[in-house]
């Protein structure tokens, strides 16, 4: 099996920040297999040594492979109150891949196109140019957008260790685009973008008329049964809570100030495998059309055109068949989402603590399921 290298441009699960217990005692009742015939101590093996090699106070391993559910927990903490199953987990940048599913929905609804220019949305008084940056852009990093704006370190600067996003609201999320003035044209160049994902949220919201978090829930998270899917906290008895790069030191719950659409969410193991069990098979979803359209490549670059994009997941080749993917990290959090059609396969892994690239933990989750 050739085992593709993980992601190795995303900032959001860089520099930017913005990337024990078993299900039912073991995870399947005791004497079961999976449906593939794999047994379930194998399973659990490779599920707990990659909990262990996690070293975090928290951590979740969800698997779902055609449909049957296994999850393995642990962590260097003691377990919370809150079984750790159960906890909603700060996405970051994996938030990106509901924004990409509802921006193909309304697309498939026929309320949008993708290619309105951002601008005349934000403000329609302006004057749009001859090649003007689209939704369609933003969602796919070829805007011609920073990773994040140009103040956006000096303002976060005070709440570097607390919240730094918090310190850029909205306001000045859309004043940043607006007086950004591209150096090459949009839809030519890939670059990574907090900023223009944030940017489309805006965008899409104004354009509809409604509320990001409301248009999240009305067009995904009620169609596809997510009801423990959220964008704001609600405590430690319903989040998990997270800690720094050493282990111990707790951190305050992440706040996306204007950056919502790029990395706020935040999700149960159970509603994260519910998701990618969607994409697996939309088949009598009320979304199969969006489903299938965010498989779909839209871009491909790189040596051989081997990094492949779709309006929501990164796609790397495995010998069977390709996986899609995508990881995110917040000040105390990371999170890895990924799901194989070929397997039949889709994993959600979660931790509670804050890594750099190259971390045990996403190195981890790219392999199982790359593996699989």
């Amino acid at each position: 099996m050739t085992v593709a290298r993980p992601w190795p441009g995303d900032p959001i699960d860089g520099e930017d920040f913005l990337a024990g217990e078993s299900y039912d005692g073991e995870g399947l009742p005791a004497g079961e297999s999976n449906d593939d015939g794999t047994a379930d101590g194998e399973i659990h093996e490779r599920l707990a040594a990659a909990v262990e090699a996690a070293d975090a106070p928290d951590v979740v391993f969800a698997i779902s492979r055609h449909g049957r559910r296994t999850i393995r927990c642990g962590g260097t903490a003691p377990p919370p109150p809150t079984d750790r199953q159960d906890l909603r987990y700060e996405l970051g940048s994996a938030s990106k891949t509901l924004t990409g599913l509802l921006l193909a929905q309304l697309i498939q609804r026929g309320l949008l196109s993708g290619g309105e220019p951002a601008t005349a949305c934000l403000d329609p008084s302006r004057r749009t140019g001859p090649a003007p940056v689209t939704l369609a852009h933003l969602m796919t990093h070829t805007a011609g957008l920073p990773g994040l704006p140009a103040d956006f370190y000096l303002r976060a600067l005070p709440a570097w260790h607390t919240n730094p996003y918090a310190r850029y609201p909205a306001a000045r999320v859309i004043d940043a685009f607006l007086r950004h003035r591209p150096g090459h044209r949009p839809g030519t160049r890939w670059r990574y973008s907090n900023l223009g994902v944030a940017v489309l949220g805006h965008a899409v919201s104004a354009a509809m008329g409604t509320a990001w978090e409301d248009l999240l829930a009305d067009h995904v998270l009620r169609p596809l049964a997510l009801s423990d899917t959220a964008l704001l906290a609600r405590g430690p008895e319903i989040d998990a809570v997270g800690y720094g790069k050493d282990g111990r030191t707790p951190v305050p719950a992440f706040d996306a100030g204007g950056f919502q659409a790029a990395g706020a969410v935040r999700a149960t193991p159970h509603d994260l495998l519910t998701f990618l069990e969607a994409h697996l098979d939309p088949s009598g979803s009320p979304l199969a059309g969006a489903l299938r359209s965010v498989r779909t490549p839209v871009l491909r670059r790189g040596l051989g055109h081997r990094h492949v994009h779709t309006l929501a997941w990164f796609r790397h080749p495995t010998d069977a068949g390709p996986m899609y993917f995508h990881g995110g990290a917040t000040l105390g959090q990371q999170a890895f989402l990924g799901f194989r059609p070929d397997t039949g396969t889709a994993l959600a892994a979660l931790c509670t603590r804050r890594f750099r690239a190259g971390d045990p933990f996403v190195a981890g989750a790219y392999g199982f399921l790359a593996g699989e």
